[in-house]
Formats: structure tokens, sequence, C-alpha cells
């Protein structure tokens, strides 16, 4: 029988997520491709330090220790190198035990169709352009920042640290449709709005379903005993609160510390909160939350017409 992803989350990431590539990457924008590949050879033997993504695709992968079954959890690398320069990646991967053993490599083609066509649920990559078309495409995915920090740390052989992911609201989780409000006509309008709406859930946005799996995985556990923690750092504060509240009961989706901030930064309390990752639209934000933890920003141009809102909803309502 052939192996299926079906009822898996399965996580697309590239290389430059995964591993510190910032001088390689710089090879190959300063001298091209040719320099890059002939680069990569000559190194294909030595260990790539871990880059942004590393703890969370680590701590990801360990979930599967918990399901005698089954795993729960793919993990695909997906590259636009070519394949003869694959070695050192996958040498890197076998170093730190982590069990992926499937990954795409197109030598430059398009990553979409391989990510629509394996289901992927979240897609991260440091390129903007690859992330756009995968929003596009309906796939909940973020551009990562801080490739150029220094260092980034591995978990210990055997540890199973919480998974601890955040999230904004407006454009992120949910649609832009009260963020456009906001920016067209001003905070007192915005709140007006929500107060005037606060019955009528918010329509989903790009990561809506992706936090609806993470809900169905952490209610197999006992509430404190969750390896999955999740939170809501928003620049929402009262009244405009309400909506978000009723929004994710009528979604049936948990989120386990919330915090409406008002306009207050949210750089010490993502440091507070230990996110593994967090995902905002704001380039501001998401490169303020970098300096302390991993971050990913969901393309400000990507927004939503009704087409794309109905697509989301309805695949998100398809989650068991």
């Amino acid at each position: 029988m052939s192996y299926s992803l079906k009822n898996r989350l399965v996580i697309g990431v590239s290389t430059r997520t995964l591993f510190q590539l910032s001088k390689e990457n710089k090879i190959f924008e300063e001298k091209g491709v040719e320099a890059y590949s002939a680069y990569q050879k000559e190194h294909e033997n030595e260990i790539l330090k871990p880059g942004p993504g590393f703890a969370l695709i680590q701590s990801l992968l360990r979930l599967n220790e918990l399901f005698e079954d089954e795993n729960r959890v793919e993990v695909i690398l997906m590259s636009k190198n070519s394949p003869d320069i694959s070695l050192r990646i996958f040498h890197s991967i076998e170093s730190y035990g982590l069990r992926i053993t499937r990954a795409v490599f197109t030598s430059g083609a398009p990553l979409t169709p391989y990510l629509t066509a394996f289901g992927t649920d979240l897609y991260l990559s440091a390129c903007e352009a690859d992330v756009q078309a995968a929003i596009d495409a309906g796939i909940a995915a973020g551009i990562i920042c801080g490739d150029d920090r220094a260092e980034y740390e591995a978990g210990e052989e055997g540890s199973r640290p919480q998974i601890r992911i955040a999230f904004d609201g407006d454009a992120v989780l949910f649609s832009d449709e009260a963020e456009r409000i906001f920016v067209e006509q001003g905070l007192e309008a915005f709140e007006n709005s929500e107060k005037e709406h606060a019955d009528q859930p918010l329509h989903a946005g790009p990561f809506a379903r992706f936090l609806k799996i993470l809900s169905d995985l952490q209610k197999e556990f006992d509430g404190a005993d969750s390896p999955i923690r999740t939170a809501l750092v928003t620049a929402r504060s009262a009244p405009a609160h309400e909506r978000v509240i009723r929004t994710l009961r009528a979604w049936n989706v948990r989120i386990d510390e919330a915090f409406f901030l008002g306009g207050i930064t949210k750089r010490e309390v993502l440091s507070a909160f230990g996110a593994q990752i967090f995902f905002d639209d704001q380039p501001g934000h998401a490169i303020q939350a970098a300096e302390v933890v991993p971050a990913a920003r969901v393309p400000l141009r990507s927004r939503m017409n009704e087409g794309n809102i109905y697509r989301l909803e309805r695949k998100m309502n398809e989650v068991s």
C-alpha cells in the first residue's frame, strides 16, 4: 500500500528556513548559480548550523514519538536547488537526527504545484515570491525572518520542548476585512464597526485552517499535558476583543493565551511566551519579533477576495 499524507500535518520547509545559509545565499546573489553550486559541492561534508525554523521543525517532528499508531507530522524539504547539490542538506539533516526523508528539488522551477500536490498545511521559506504564490494557492505560508542572525540552537537529543506558536489576528488568522476599515477610516470607525458586528464571526484568514489543525491535535491530550501551546498576539484591544473571542468559539478552535495589546510592542510578550515562531502580516512587527524569537511575515499584498475567503473556509471546515 502506498504511503498516504491524508490526516497528517504536512509542513513544507525551505533549506534557508531549516539551516543557516546566509553566506551561501550571498554567493548566489553576487556570483551566480554556478559559483553557488560549486561552493555547495566543495563543502558538502560540512554540516550546516541550525536556521530560524530549525527548533520548530525539530519539535514538530518529535510529536510523532507521542503517537504509537502512525506519524501525525510530515516535513517535506521544498527547494528550488538542483538535485546535484542536495547532499550537503541531507548530510546535515542526518547529522541532527531529523526524520525528514522526503524532498523536492526543482532546479529553479516553481514550487507551488508540488505544495498543492502534497496537500501542504504550512510552508515556510525565505523567498517572498514563493510564499506569495503559496498564499495565492490557499496555503498558509510565511516569509521567514532573521536568516542573518548569528546563532540558532538545536534541542538536545531526546528532549521534547513544548511547541509554542503565536499568531497575529487580522490578515493572518482572520481575513483583513476589519483591518481595511482601520486603514481606510481610522481607529474610531474600526472600533465602532467591531462593536456593531461583535456577534458576527470574522471570515477565515490564511492561517485559520492551520490553527484548526493544531487545535484538533491538542484535543488528543489532557489540557495541561498538551505538547502544543498557541497564542494570539494582536494590536486589538477592548472593545474590539469581543468579536475575536466569538469568532474562535464559532470555529471551535482553542487558543491557549491571548494578548490584546492596543498598540504596545509585541516583542517582549513574544519573548516571555517563548514562541518558536510568530506569524504577522506587518513587516515592522515581524522584524522586531525576529530579534527575540523566530518570526515569519505573511505578505502584505495577499489581500483576501470573496472567492479566496470561501475556499479557505471550506478547507477549514473539512478538517475533522
